[in-house]
């Protein structure tokens, strides 16, 4: 290539700190390609390069007639581990601490960065463990996450011409001499499009396939070995594998990462301070992708950040919120969040990057974690133990009754005094000891998951290190219980709220104020939705708790303004003297709660009770709320009548007693039975 070096703008780049870099300046004309920019998908039937697909069986048949190249692979993983093992016992023996010494983690980084991706990812999730790996160990293997071995350009350029068509200098205007990243399975070079456009141009590493594919088929033997030999383990480790391998080998094919990049946009892109590259699909192939630069710094650095005065801690829970989108709501989250994939934008925005390792969680399976969550709040183990059973941990026909108190030793120890000291990492910790000991199963799906949300965590107490995550998620989870209608969320809210036949009014207070700090919390679709559920079948049993907590607090309120009014009679008739007026020792509880709920109501972004307004004359023709009102007006009819016969005829029989023998406000109101009235000289 005939090339010119210059030097671009020192704020275009900020990768590494690199204050310059040199890049190719090419001035050939531009590829004749039509290409519309506002199109941002390719459809399948447009790809030009065969999609990879991780074929377990293709692969065991493949190596299965190669055990020479199988025991090589075999030896080269095993020598450098048991190395790196021999010599920190060593250091041990003559008193040092190896996990003090740069040396040996230096040593791990190397011994990881030679195995190849697989391990490099172990690494890299290492990395973001400041609970589990020393100050030196974090410094040196988040070196893993771009500063690995380059492999040499004229690889990368072929690579281009085949995938793209063309040499690099007919399709780039620039373009880095040297990549500027060095990633587990490819390089970055900047450059900038002939429409001017500045460009991240990602180039896949030779030979990927291949390695990885043994390695794979090393561990799923391994893991088929265990699976058959310890009796202990009852987890699919195959199945553990194959998800494993399934993800990685689609972080091979860079046109699925593109669509994956445009899909996670498209879904979570809207949310604020969320920034998601765009991909150049013109310039994109298997093995070369070609997508927006974004210049920002990385989460770990917090010097930087501090220095460009971003709030890492607002990022950070940006980050969570956007996690739990992802992970409950639309199931479609980004299973490899490394520092390197998350970068803080100048502007103060989370920009996502490294679109290739994504997974899935199904419908029942999101809707059976918030369920699981709300039985971890309520502390309720039996349904969490049900929740494991539905979320595939347990078989249907596996006794819950041992399971159920190690549940509650377990999450009551973790939980201490509020759920807001929820740790992911503490919590999967001391739930594996309980997995061991019975019969659980870990399916596939949930490994990747608790990869996820444990790396963030990493991040996040690198960041904090009080950062709990459960206290920056309950207002979204509440916000779901609150504003879901599918009838699974909608009876979790039911277990929440009502227990025993009580109306647990603490709990909707909670509810109400976590979810007014969820971001994208709609209050008056709320009450909408409530009113809906309210008089529908299903909002039965909420309905009679109503009734009941209505009467208790306007029979309280009448007898106190019967009180009061009497008294001020009596006082203006001379016949009792004028006293400091005191509150009524029996003002209602539940009175108190609706205040305080109203209060929340009013301080909660965007309540406007004036939209309720038209509600009013709806609600007042619907059957259910005249049902409602001819139950409030019996039982409180009754409660005036038993209270007016103690007063007259019964004066030493408790008002309590009295009431025990009338019907609850749930059942249909029954007329009064005839009255006995005591012999006409026990009144004397």
């Amino acid at each position: 290539m005939n090339v010119k070096t210059v030097y671009p703008a020192s704020e275009e780049i900020n990768v590494n700190a690199v204050e310059e870099t040199s890049v190719v300046q090419v001035s050939a004309e531009p590829i004749g390609m039509e290409y519309e920019y506002s199109e941002r998908l390719v459809p399948e039937s447009g790809l030009q390069t065969e999609a990879l697909r991780y074929d377990a069986e293709a692969i065991a048949a493949q190596y299965s007639k190669a055990p020479l190249q199988v025991l090589g692979r075999l030896v080269s993983i095993t020598l450098p581990i048991l190395s790196f093992t021999f010599n920190s016992w060593w250091d041990r023996l003559w008193g040092r601490d190896p996990f003090k010494e740069r040396g040996r983690a230096i040593q791990l980084r190397k011994i990881l960065t030679q195995l190849g991706p697989a391990y490099i990812k172990v690494g890299q999730a290492l990395s973001t463990r400041p609970d589990l790996m020393p100050p030196l160990f974090l410094e040196e293997l988040s070196l893993l996450q771009d500063q690995l071995p380059a492999f040499p350009n004229e690889v990368a350029y072929q690579f281009i011409e085949e995938e793209l068509g063309d040499r690099p200098e007919e399709i780039y205007a620039e373009l880095t001499a040297d990549p500027v990243a060095a990633a587990s399975l490819g390089q970055v070079y900047k450059g900038k499009l002939k429409t001017g456009e500045i460009v991240a141009v990602k180039v896949q590493r030779p030979g990927l396939a291949r390695r990885i594919a043994l390695d794979i088929y090393l561990l799923r033997c391994l893991a088929n070995w265990v699976q058959t030999n310890v009796k202990r383990v009852r987890s699919d480790l195959v199945a553990i594998v194959d998800e494993f391998g399934t993800r990685i080998f689609e972080e091979m094919d860079y046109t699925l990462e593109g669509r994956h990049a445009e899909r996670f946009a498209k879904l979570y892109g809207h949310l604020e301070d969320i920034y998601v590259p765009q991909i150049y699909w013109k310039y994109t192939g298997r093995r070369v992708l070609t997508l927006e630069w974004v210049t920002g710094t990385k989460l770990t650095n917090m010097v930087e950040i501090k220095a460009q005065g971003i709030d890492a801690k607002h990022l950070i829970e940006v980050g969570v919120q956007c996690s739990l989108r992802q992970l409950l709501e639309h199931g479609f989250f980004h299973a490899d969040p490394h520092p390197g994939n998350l970068l803080a934008t100048p502007e103060g925005k989370l920009a996502y990057l490294d679109f290739g390792m994504m997974s899935e969680v199904k419908p029942y399976q999101r809707y059976g974690l918030i369920e699981a969550v709300v039985h971890l709040v309520n502390r309720d183990f039996t349904g969490l133990a049900h929740d494991y059973v539905e979320l595939e941990f347990l078989t249907p026909d596996t006794d819950l009754t041992p399971i159920i108190p190690a549940l509650a030793n377990v999450f009551n120890n973790a939980l201490g005094a509020s759920v807001a000291e929820l740790n992911f990492k503490s919590i999967t910790d001391q739930l594996s000891e309980v997995m061991y000991e019975y019969p659980f199963r870990v399916p596939a799906y949930y490994a990747l998951i608790i990869r996820s949300l444990v790396t963030l965590e990493g991040i996040a107490i690198n960041v904090d290190p009080n950062f709990k995550v459960l206290s920056k998620a309950y207002p979204y989870v509440a916000k779901r219980l609150l504003t879901d209608s599918s009838p699974r969320l909608r009876s979790a809210l039911k277990d929440l709220l009502i227990k025993d036949d009580g109306f647990r009014w603490n709990r909707l207070e909670n509810l109400l104020r976590n979810a007014a700090h969820s971001s994208d919390y709609d209050l008056n679709k709320v009450l909408n939705q409530t009113l809906e559920f309210l008089f529908s079948d299903r909002g039965t049993l909420i309905r009679e708790q109503l009734i009941e907590e209505i009467v208790k607090a306007v029979d309280t309120f009448g007898r106190r303004t019967f009180d009061q009014v009497t008294y001020s009679l009596r006082v203006q008739l001379g016949l009792e003297e004028e006293k400091t007026p005191q509150e009524s020792a029996e003002v209602s509880k539940s009175a108190e709660h609706i205040k305080r709920i109203w209060e929340i109501l009013k301080d909660t972004p965007g309540f406007d009770p004036l939209q309720l307004m038209p509600m009013i004359p709806q609600l007042l023709m619907k059957q259910e709320t005249q049902q409602m009102g001819q139950k409030i007006a019996g039982s409180l009819a009754q409660r005036v009548l038993a209270r007016l016969i103690r007063e007259v005829l019964l004066q030493d029989v408790p008002e309590e007693d009295l009431l025990t023998d009338i019907p609850p406000v749930s059942r249909k109101v029954q007329p009064m039975p005839k009255l006995v009235l005591p012999p006409a000289a026990a009144l004397q």
